[in-house]
């Protein structure tokens, strides 16, 4: 219960950031790039992600064995914060 009443609040208090389902990735709403997708371990490892800030991006793998953070730094994300769950945190920069 408790959980929810957070979840409610943080969403009236940023409503375009906390979404009410997690989105599938799509081609138009990407924003990773081919050599980025392999380095979070192809398409069909990513089970959503969502952009935190201009600047961030937050993706959720299903196997997080598969992410290469080197591979990622070098197709371009300065920064990648692995978290628990298969949740990761990438740097992106502001990317069109």
């Amino acid at each position: 219960m408790f959980e929810k009443l957070q979840r409610a609040f943080w969403k009236a208090l940023t409503p375009d950031l906390i979404p009410d389902q997690p989105k599938a990735p799509t081609a138009s709403a990407s924003r990773l790039n081919a050599a980025m997708l392999q380095a979070l371990g192809g398409s069909a490892n990513i089970k959503s992600q969502q952009p935190l800030a201009l600047t961030r991006l937050r993706v959720e793998l299903h196997d997080p064995q598969l992410l290469d953070a080197s591979a990622l730094r070098v197709a371009g994300v300065p920064a990648v914060m692995p978290l628990a769950g298969g949740v990761v945190h990438l740097l992106v920069g502001l990317q069109g």
